[in-house]
């Protein structure tokens, strides 16, 4: 047998919480199962969660430049969600696992999939599709026509989402009741269909297994404890109560029952166009009739899953059945790989410089002076995670000697996590720089960074966009009349640092106005800078991370638990975060109602957007006992030490290892890098087009008038054409 080695860009989105929002998302472990499965084939893998902006994903999946995406991306939200993908990969030009976009849009409409399927001849249960229009109206949707009991359902929603016991109306007026309430929870549309009194099955579909890709049948066995009055297997039992179904292949089911089964798949699979994999449900009446429940193109691929129960009756383990589907995605694709030992030739490795300030002293001995700064295992971890991708990495500590470096090894882009020096730009030198010499670099540039590390200022810009951020004052001497708007307690730390220098959580909360200003000429004489003096906001802590551009992906929020309960007034504080196992412990994603998670989601973006971050960011806030969300800081530049760094525990409980958040940092850069030589070709190529031109803007003749003279010094000065954008 050939093993192939092909370079995978794995798409998914990556279920974090238990809500009926993220039922059709892969859990942490499917989605390591499947990256696991394809690496044991010999592909490379590339795990690239898709929710955040498109241009962010369009941005990953050109720098990894995949030979194919393994797809199982369900989008979030709109009746296209799951064609928007395959779409976008088919624009990019990248090949890809499973149906095309048309064929989601059809098997995700329920309706459509009923109406195209009835063409055929295929059974589906009697329905009517209503809107919310319908209702409003009081228009009639031929609910007369229906026999009852009637069941109610999503039109535009998989795994179940919407079904149950509940779902099911005895009566016309059980119905006209329900009707409102389903339709506001899925404005989309649902269908009323005529319920079916009988037992669900399902028959998988692998593309170059079983019979014409028909596997066959699999039924399901529940709990008799757990099943439901009207049997169905609905969302109760694929999410909360999933371990008490399993799932029998095969089916304890008639010969000729399985295949007419298989036989209808057979057609719905040709007559809907479905590639690689996928799964057609059914209900088996207990008149003997077999109708068709909806097609499912982008199936669970969960081990235990009935699609790898009836691929093991082939003789398919679950790494093999992963394989099918690649091995029929390169057949229909045309997809031609390099076989192993002989490996495709590699990109031109481009010379990306590492600018970075090195720690050498110990922060928690007290000495705060480079506390901002990055250990040397920092350092190493990001170049090692950098060079992975194939880059040569050149470390360029961020001092006086930068720019010299800079031009001595000239680099194609730089990754930035430099702190800087000294004052309040300190931040700002190195992107500033980068712009002088032309270089495109990572993360926010000199302005963003600037206003995010004077505390005042970036509170200022965030209230001019509506962002609750705690009450404040500057305060430069110590002498300034405090404001009437400030209530105590307040809480008082140095404006323009990072790492919660200056903070202490028995000395920056203060309850008077004595204590108050002796804290701040302390902070004055420390740090040489203004003080921030901010109301207390008593609550709940928690900080979001953020990854991509204009609309940044938000990383699940992150809630920092103090151990001490009996501290009214805990604090974030520098000592804590030089040891927080013996302060604090992290719970991510936070436990917050889904209103809650809208809102600190919508904080977050908001403010990352308000201060124009790019790439990378962490927003520090606290709830206050009315459910409100204030802004406590911004970082642009947050750490990234492994195990350790506040996004770097987000991002693992986001299933993003190291290697992969790195990479999700590098993809803006990269963006760049490629805009910037796209640039340059357009001008290089406007400049041949200007006649008389030998490609480097200046003229080629040397003529007097008679063809023979020199020019004067000032006609031999070169004209600089600037071509029309």
């Amino acid at each position: 047998m050939t093993t192939y080695d092909v370079k995978i860009a794995f798409t998914h989105n990556l279920r974090l919480t238990d809500s009926e929002d993220e039922a059709e998302f892969d859990t942490a472990e499917t989605v390591d199962s499947i990256a696991d499965g394809l690496r044991a084939s010999g592909h490379e893998i590339e795990k690239i969660e898709v929710t955040g902006p498109a241009s962010h994903l369009a941005a990953r999946l050109e720098s990894y430049g995949p030979d194919l995406i393994f797809n199982t991306a369900e989008g979030r939200r709109g009746r296209t969600r799951e064609a928007f993908y395959p779409a976008l990969f088919e624009e990019l030009g990248f090949p890809y696992t499973g149906s095309d976009a048309y064929v989601l849009t059809v098997t995700l409409d329920k309706w459509m999939t009923k109406l195209v399927l009835g063409a055929q001849g295929i059974d589906t249960p009697r329905a009517r599709l209503v809107v919310p229009d319908d209702v409003q109206r009081g228009r009639d949707v031929g609910m007369l026509s229906l026999a009852y009991p009637v069941l109610v359902k999503p039109n535009f929603e998989g795994s179940s989402k919407g079904i149950g016991d509940d779902a099911v109306a005895r009566d016309s007026r059980a119905l006209a009741e329900m009707l409102p309430r389903v339709l506001r929870r899925y404005p989309a549309g649902v269908i009323v269909e005529e319920f079916v009194t009988g037992t669900d099955v399902t028959v998988p579909f692998l593309e170059g297994a079983g019979d014409e890709g028909v596997l066959l049948p699999v039924d399901y066995v529940i709990d008799p404890a757990a099943r439901s009055r009207f049997n169905i297997y609905d969302y109760r039992l694929k999410s909360a109560e999933a371990s008490r179904v399993s799932v029998r292949c095969p089916p304890d089911l008639q010969r000729d029952v399985v295949a007419r089964l298989r036989a209808i798949s057979k057609l719905v699979i040709r007559t809907l166009g479905v590639r690689d994999l996928g799964r057609i449900d059914f209900r088996l009446g207990d008149d003997g009739r077999i109708y068709l429940l909806e097609v499912n193109a982008l199936p669970s691929l969960e081990r235990g899953s009935s699609t790898f129960a009836a691929a093991a009756r082939e003789g398919l383990d679950y790494q093999a059945a992963l394989g099918a589907v690649v091995a029929s995605a390169a057949r229909r694709q045309g997809l031609t790989v390099p076989q192993v030992g002989r490996r495709r030739r590699a990109p031109e490795p481009l010379r990306i410089g590492f600018t970075h300030n090195m720690k050498r002293v110990d922060s928690k001995g007290g000495d705060d002076a480079e506390a901002e700064y990055d250990a040397p295992e920092t350092i190493e971890a990001i170049s090692q995670a950098l060079e992975s991708y194939g880059h040569v990495v050149l470390p360029l500590e961020a001092t006086a000697e930068l720019p010299r470096q800079l031009t001595d090894s000239p680099v194609d882009l730089v990754f930035n996590i430099a702190e800087g020096v000294e004052g309040r730009n300190r931040e700002a030198a190195v992107p500033a720089l980068c712009e002088l010499m032309g270089i495109p670099y990572t993360g926010s540039d000199a302005a963003t960074l600037s206003i995010a590390l004077d505390k005042a200022l970036s509170k200022k810009v965030l209230r001019q966009h509506g962002i609750l951020t705690p009450e404040f004052q500057l305060m430069e001497t110590g002498r300034e009349r405090l404001s009437p708007k400030l209530v105590f307690p307040l809480i008082v730390k140095p404006n323009q640092e990072g790492s919660s220098k200056g903070v202490s959580a028995h000395a920056s909360v203060v309850d008077d106005e004595a204590s108050l200003r002796a804290v701040v000429r302390e902070l004055l004489e420390k740090y040489r800078q203004p003080a921030l003096v901010e109301h207390y906001v008593a609550g709940r802590e928690f900080t979001v991370g953020l990854l991509g551009d204009k609309r940044p992906r938000v990383l699940p929020a992150m809630e920092i638990l103090f151990l001490d309960k009996n501290n009214p007034r805990p604090v974030y504080d520098y000592q804590i975060k030089q040891e927080w196992e013996k302060y604090v412990y992290y719970q991510c994603p936070a436990h917050l109602s889904p209103a809650e998670v809208k809102a600190i989601e919508r904080v977050a973006r908001d403010t990352f957007e308000a201060l124009d971050c790019r790439d990378v960011a962490r927003v520090d806030l606290r709830m206050d006992e009315g459910g409100d969300f204030y802004v406590l800081e911004v970082n642009p530049l947050p750490g990234l030490t492994p195990e350790y760094s506040d996004l770097c525990l987000i991002a693992k409980a986001a299933n993003i290892d190291y290697r992969s958040l790195i990479g999700e940092i590098l993809a803006g850069g990269l963006k760049r890098l490629r805009e910037k030589r796209r640039a340059e070709a357009r001008e290089a190529e406007a400049a041949r087009a200007v006649p008389g031109s030998n490609g480097n803007g200046e003229s080629n003749g040397k003529g007097d008038g008679n063809g023979k003279g020199e020019r004067s010094a000032a006609e031999k000065t070169p004209t600089i054409t600037t071509p029309t954008p």
